[in-house]
């Protein structure tokens, strides 16, 4: 039989804002689920960049990917959150006194209200044209563990700022980095790309990958540069050429949506009743998108979803530090 899942709060994508929001919904007295496409709680950060370092989250001077992730489940662990992870979330329809939510799989979930933080939708890496039958097999777009690239030569493709991050990243362990971009100017922030320059990254443009050789995996990489071409050594070959992104299902919800994001009033409430949105899916005049600011829409959003479920109750619950 096909599961039904009851809670005061569903909570759709699993990232930061997500993860926080779980949290500040337990802390609020409210069962919480999250649901998310991904296999793994995270969002953009575990699937796309975990061992990345973070600058610009309150109280960390820097924080790796992986670790502010962990953090923030073993935060909102202390109110037994349920994950439905792996499930994307499919339609959403009106029932008595809440929402219902159907899930992929045939699954659903009916919940109070539904928060929406779904980052930037489901997102898919943009391919690498000569190396789509090498995926998996030497060519990624995201590296979840450096260390499995740990004395590879590695081919960077791309010239935005994640192209540079990785470079930065898997340099200390790669027996070799080369950078190689199409055009002669980088997308990427300057002075990233003067760190790695400074490293002895060569930076070699404008070139393109014509052909990726090898056995069973990546042996070398073969690109075309100033009308010559020239052979690579490398075992892995990261294609950070970005993404394209979608709300998916989502979109058929019945909210206002302005460029693939969810237009919210100032208590982060959409259109649609009992529908919230917070993190980068949520617009508003103004909005900045960073990690800082989908905390604090987190707050906001479950406060106002607590008075909303429950009149009777009041909108600012006091500050934690008094309720140890």
């Amino acid at each position: 039989m096909v599961g039904v899942t009851e809670v005061d709060l569903l909570i759709v994508g699993a990232g930061p804002t997500g993860l926080f929001a779980a949290y500040y919904a337990g802390f609020r007295g409210l069962s919480a689920a999250l649901v998310d496409a991904l296999p793994e709680p995270g969002g953009q950060i575990t699937a796309m960049y975990p061992e990345k370092m973070i600058f610009d989250v309150a109280g960390f001077p820097e924080v790796r990917g992986r670790d502010l992730v962990t953090a923030l489940v073993d935060q909102a662990a202390q109110y037994d959150p349920v994950y439905l992870l792996g499930r994307p979330a499919t339609r959403l329809s009106d029932v008595d006194g809440g929402l219902q939510v159907e899930l992929g799989g045939g699954e659903s979930v009916r919940a109070g209200a539904v928060l929406v933080t779904a980052g930037i939708g489901e997102f898919n890496p943009r391919p690498l044209p000569a190396g789509g039958e090498w995926v998996g097999s030497g060519v990624v777009h995201f590296i979840p563990e450096l260390s499995a690239h740990g004395g590879h030569d590695v081919v960077v493709v791309g010239g935005g700022d994640s192209a540079f991050d990785w470079a930065l990243a898997l340099h200390p362990i790669a027996r070799s980095v080369t950078l190689v971009h199409r055009r002669t100017r980088f997308r990427a922030h300057s002075g990233l790309v003067d760190k790695v320059a400074d490293l002895g990254v060569e930076l070699v443009v404008p070139a393109e990958v014509v052909e990726i050789r090898g056995d069973e995996v990546v042996r070398e990489v073969e690109i075309e540069t100033g009308g010559e071409r020239r052979t690579l050594p490398a075992q892995t070959v990261v294609a950070a050429l970005g993404f394209t992104a979608d709300l998916g299902p989502i979109e058929d919800w019945g909210l206002e949506l302005e460029k693939r994001s969810i237009l919210v009033d100032s208590t982060m409430r959409t259109s649609r009743a009992r529908v919230y949105a917070a993190g980068d899916v949520a617009a508003y005049r103004g909005k900045v998108k960073l990690i800082a600011t989908g905390f604090g829409e987190a707050a906001t959003a479950v406060n106002n979803i607590a008075v909303e479920l429950d009149p009777d109750t009041h909108l600012f619950p006091g500050h934690s530090s008094n309720m140890g």
